[in-house]
């Protein structure tokens, strides 16, 4: 597989996976993803749907990403800006039609296994370097102007979101608090052992 479709596919992937880790997290009801919170939060004082809301506080955010660094304005971008919202609320849906009255010990799986697939999720379109969503560039940026890890500016903007949105009513359970510490770490785990492999092949480029 050449450079490009390599790319356009953990571009993709990536992308619509993150949508159903969330739309998971959303249905095991111990929490959502730190930005999940805050969107739901905020969500809550309109009337929209959550899937047409998504797009327009993405559209927001959008707007202070190409100011600040438009560089990571790309294809993955576009689809977390239309799609995203819509994934993350079928996925709860079709989850609830599946599952209707799910056991505890499955609620914890699905949790866990939401926490691994958003990690993965963003690790693969992070490493394919096709756009980033309005939210992720935030850590990105900071961690590449400062020169601080990322995972230290991660859990850092996860938890800003995690306070706001919970202040705002947003669920906030086991499962944010474990994202908020975590995800920034196995996104870097992801990133090093199968993303920039993947990528790159067994050489990856210095400084990745």
């Amino acid at each position: 597989m050449d450079e490009m479709k390599k790319r356009l596919l953990m571009c993709i992937t990536g992308v619509l996976l993150s949508g159903v880790a969330a739309g998971t997290f959303g249905f095991t009801a111990f929490g959502m993803d730190p930005f999940q919170v805050f969107a739901h939060g905020t969500w809550g004082l309109t009337p929209l749907s959550f899937g047409t809301f998504y797009v327009i506080l993405n559209a927001v955010l959008l707007v202070f990403m190409f100011f600040f660094n438009r560089r990571m304005i790309g294809l993955g971008t576009i689809i977390n800006l239309f799609l995203l919202g819509y994934v993350v609320e079928y996925t709860d849906v079709i989850l609830s039609r599946i599952f209707p009255a799910p056991s505890v010990f499955l609620r914890v799986v699905l949790m866990l296994l939401a926490l691994i697939l958003a990690s993965f999720a963003a690790s693969l379109y992070f490493v394919a370097d096709m756009g980033v969503s309005a939210y992720d560039w935030i850590a990105l940026t900071i961690s590449e102007r400062k020169g601080w890890t990322f995972r230290i500016v991660r859990v850092s903007t996860d938890f800003i979101c995690v306070a706001v949105g919970g202040l705002l009513g947003a669920t906030v359970g086991i499962g944010t608090v474990l994202t908020a510490f975590c995800m920034g770490p196995v996104i870097q785990f992801f990133n090093e052992k199968i993303s920039m492999p993947l990528r790159y092949g067994k050489e990856t480029p210095a400084g990745n």
